[in-house]
């Protein structure tokens, strides 16, 4: 129960320290009235019980509030912007009656870009939309974002959201107008493929600047969870997951949570919550990962008696659609993976755990359903509260204390399915940027441009290939060769020096 007496706080508020951290407003019930943020906690906590009348005018919300407080809870961070991340999720979870802030998301900065334009650009925005975009974030300080798309501009040469790029007559693309080309020091008129490569390695750093910020954080977590502060280290986990959401969507990161010293007690625990009959030694889960609906991919990981048995993984693309249904997709590769073990006689896991809640779980058990098959014990995790819910519909979803070595086998189990899928997602999203090129090689369709690929194996290898090689792979002669072979010539040559006056370049902030 929260303390019912001002004396009590005011003895609360000698103890509070000079750190940052996030507060909580409790009433007498033990709602959260209110939570903020601070620099200084022991300041700005105490500010509240001495107020100004020009304070209280100010901010008559708060004036409001404060004869219903008769409690204040603190958590210590680290710095300003953990204190940021932590106030936002907390407003999310408690959706306090006195906050107006964080309630949709609009706070935290935002990158979009479209991969759907010939010239995709860098663009900083406040809010989410379902329109097939990429979006990077949510970001801390959006001060620190636009100087990071500064640097990413002036390194790379990409476009933020402050340029219209223009076709050209030869089908490339002038990028500026005006003088910036020069300033910024890149070609102004780029094929379509160059532009792309540009644009993958702006990613690939805007990803790196992201794993800096989140450096701080894991090193953190993995000290909290060595010395099994597991609640701690389950706080600064979802901190992280604030900042890891959707560096590309649906992107999820390897969380670090610390391997189980005793594996088999953890199987023996975690057969015991399930209420199974036997210790859980094989187990089985899947993951989704796609961008936006595009680039579809499933995994699927195998733990066997609590580590991971890597020589079993699989990956699947998704082809029975496309576009954006976790649902569907959950069921495809469901099927796909237990009809091949049925037709090869080989044994079902213990366990099958499915990333995600209610609407994943029901899609896997009708992939068993629809096959004719019987299902294993079969469960989803919830990312969310990290609830175990049954493929039982009666059975209420469990949720296990965060210490709880059987939650954090399976918690190590989707980690690692997150891991499989987004590695596999990525490789083939490189690979597929890459083959693009041959879109612009003319008279070129789309089964000829299979064909060369499913020959050569990899752009890379038809880049490096002859006129003769070319004109070796079935059904090329030596006339497509040649004009196929040229086209990848002229793609692979050097832009032309412009013989114009560069200015200086600016110092990029960091």
């Amino acid at each position: 129960m929260p303390p019912s007496s001002g004396e009590t706080i005011k003895e609360k508020l000698r103890t509070l320290p000079h750190a940052p951290g996030v507060y909580m407003m409790k009433d007498r019930l033990g709602s959260v009235l209110y939570v903020g943020k601070a620099k200084d906690l022991k300041k700005r906590v105490s500010n509240y019980f001495q107020p100004s009348r020009k304070e209280a005018a100010a901010r008559p919300k708060i004036a409001a509030m404060m004869p219903l407080v008769r409690d204040v809870e603190v958590s210590v961070v680290r710095n300003e912007t953990e204190a940021v991340l932590l106030e936002g999720r907390l407003i999310k979870h408690w959706r306090p009656k006195y906050n107006t802030d964080f309630t949709d998301d609009k706070r935290f900065p935002l990158v979009r870009l479209d991969m759907g334009r010939d010239i995709p650009q860098f663009v900083v925005c406040r809010l989410r939309r379902e329109d097939g975009a990429a979006y990077f974030g949510p970001f801390a300080h959006g001060g620190t974002v636009r100087r990071t798309l500064a640097q990413m501009r002036k390194r790379f040469g990409v476009l933020l959201g402050d340029t219209r790029p223009q076709p050209l007559p030869d089908g490339r693309w002038k990028l500026y107008d005006d003088v910036r080309a020069e300033i910024y020091g890149h070609p102004n008129e780029v094929t379509r493929e160059q532009y792309r490569e540009s644009l993958n390695q702006a990613v690939a750093f805007l990803e790196d600047r992201a794993r800096q910020w989140r450096g701080e954080l894991e090193e953190r977590m993995q000290q909290a969870a060595a010395k099994k502060r597991y609640e701690e280290a389950a706080h600064l986990r979802d901190l992280l997951r604030d900042l890891e959401k959707a560096f590309v969507p649906a992107r999820k990161f390897t969380e670090y949570v610390p391997a189980e010293r005793n594996p088999e007690g953890a199987q023996m625990l975690l057969a015991r919550a399930l209420g199974l009959s036997k210790k859980v030694r094989t187990m089985e889960c899947f993951d989704i990962s796609h961008i936006s609906g595009s680039f579809a991919v499933a995994s699927m990981v195998r733990f066997e008696d609590g580590a991971p048995a890597r020589q079993a993984y699989r990956h699947f693309r998704i082809k029975s659609f496309v576009g954006n249904d976790d649902f569907r997709a959950m069921r495809e590769v469901v099927a796909r993976r237990y009809r091949r073990l049925h037709e090869e006689k080989k044994p079902f896991p213990d366990l099958v755990v499915i990333d995600g809640g209610k609407g994943q779980v029901s899609s896997a058990l009708q992939a068993f359903a629809e096959e004719g098959l019987t299902p294993p014990a079969l469960i989803g995790l919830a990312e969310s509260e990290e609830a175990v819910v049954f493929s039982d519909p009666a059975k209420p979803p469990l949720v296990l204390p965060r210490s709880d070595p059987a939650l954090r086998l399976l918690q190590r189990l989707r980690d690692e399915a997150h891991r499989f899928a987004n590695t596999f997602n990525a490789d083939w999203r490189s690979r597929k940027i890459k083959e693009s090129v041959l879109d612009e090689c003319p008279g070129l369709g789309p089964k000829s441009r299979a064909a060369l690929l499913a020959h050569f194996g990899s752009i890379q290898k038809l880049r490096a290939a002859s006129e003769a090689d070319i004109a070796a792979a079935p059904g090329f002669g030596p006339k497509r060769a040649r004009e196929i072979h040229a086209f990848l010539k002229r793609l692979a040559a050097p832009m032309p020096v412009r013989d114009t006056l560069r200015l200086p370049s600016p110092t990029a902030k960091n």
